[in-house]
């Protein structure tokens, strides 16, 4: 005879790609900590929540949107798209809502959640401790246990007055790591493994692409000139540039980058290749790094390759945003850190003499050993991973809770 299972209706909602990659391991990680329960999930789901099984109410798929300007184009949508979550929400009363991520749209629902009476759970904190401390209030108020990811956050939010805190780990830590070998990869895309390999992390974006990539280029052909002017490095004639294209970009985009260098007759090196959904491998193959400030300058910590923080937004929007940020360092490795242990070139700061300079300067053997060694102890305050796992468990017990 079957055992009859407990059911519990869960309303799950991430607004991006990382959220809903973090989404969907949480979603398996509470059907292994629970196989009693028969778990509904639905809500705002991407590709991964869909891939493990999560009902779609709202595909999240375009939600992926940066900058005030674009936002406020697409408020529509994100209107349209709330009202149907707490409609269904109504509907379907479930036992909890996890939020993932995403705070401009998710501490809104939070309240509206709340005011129905359903258990809210965020998962992957608001980093108000970087910006819009304000908000901090809408937690205390709506929001029943607050899952943080970064070791420094909960002391920051118990501060704050927020109580119902549990640190459960960084998803990405023991998470992240090259699929192939240095020598794997360097034959995939014939490249020399005996010469330098610098990275190239656009983003993930199209406006960061657009905004980031012709500068990263830039840099290389910068770069390349100066190593054969002898201004660079003595041993080496040839540095090897790898553009990481990520999953969800398309090649027309870093077709348009170069095109755009080729009207400023700038030509990229021969040397540069583009690998697409290869992030991982680009990084364990490479010497250093020129990363968009973002989850990847975590990723590359973790996978140890020095780095360079870049970034360059909008003159509107960082004129907009800027005053709001109150944190010392906005790459997320150096956060951790707790001191500027990779260089960060933000907006005007961000030029190819600058990059450039600072890369030469990562591929100096001993300085490079030494940023290996403190990205190590980055990587130890991060824990020993799981952190998927001590969340459903601490989901579980809320939802234990009479």
């Amino acid at each position: 005879m079957q055992k009859h299972l407990e059911t519990r209706r869960i309303l799950i909602v991430a607004g991006e790609a990382s959220g809903d990659a973090h989404a969907a391991k949480l979603v398996d990680a509470m059907r292994v900590a629970a196989p009693h329960v028969d778990f509904e999930f639905f809500g705002a789901t991407g590709a991964k929540m869909r891939a493990v099984g999560v009902e779609t109410v709202v595909a999240a798929d375009d939600f992926a949107i940066v900058g005030l300007p674009e936002i406020a184009r697409a408020l529509p949508m994100f209107w349209r798209a709330f009202k149907k979550l707490k409609k269904e929400s109504a509907r379907r009363s479930p036992d909890a809502a996890i939020l993932v991520d995403f705070p401009d749209f998710n501490l809104k629902l939070a309240k509206s959640l709340s005011k129905q009476g359903v258990k809210v759970v965020y998962y992957i904190s608001p980093q108000l401790w970087a910006w819009r401390k304000y908000r901090v209030e809408t937690v205390r108020r709506y929001v029943d246990l607050l899952l943080t990811i970064l070791p420094f956050e909960k002391s920051w939010y118990a501060k704050e007055g927020v109580e119902n805190v549990e640190y459960v780990g960084n998803p990405t830590a023991h998470q992240v790591a090259a699929k192939l070998t240095k020598a794997e990869f360097c034959r995939k895309h014939g490249l020399d493994e005996t010469k330098p390999i610098i990275a190239l992390l656009p983003g993930s974006r199209h406006k960061e692409i657009a905004r980031i990539l012709p500068v990263l280029l830039e840099t290389a052909a910068l770069m390349n000139r100066q190593i054969r002017a002898g201004n660079g490095l003595n041993q080496t004639n040839q540095l090897q540039f790898v553009v990481a294209l990520a999953a969800t970009r398309k090649m027309a985009e870093v077709e348009a980058a170069i095109a755009e260098l080729n009207a400023k007759n700038i030509r990229p090196p021969d040397s540069l290749i583009v690998a697409h959904d290869e992030t991982h491998e680009v990084l364990g193959a490479s010497d250093a790094a020129a990363v968009t400030s973002g989850t990847a300058t975590l990723e590359t910590g973790i996978i140890g390759t020095p780095l360079v923080v870049v970034y360059q937004g909008s003159a509107l929007n960082y004129a907009l945003l800027r005053p709001l940020i109150n944190v010392e360092h906005f790459g997320l490795v150096n956060l951790i850190a707790e001191k500027r242990l990779a260089a960060e070139l933000i907006q005007k700061d961000f030029t190819a003499q600058a990059l450039a300079a600072e890369l030469f300067r990562l591929l100096e053997p001993e300085t490079n050993r030494e940023m290996r060694r403190e990205l190590a102890k980055v990587v130890e305050k991060l824990g020993d991973g799981g952190a998927s796992q001590r969340a459903a468990e601490a989901i579980l017990r809320l939802l234990n809770k009479r």
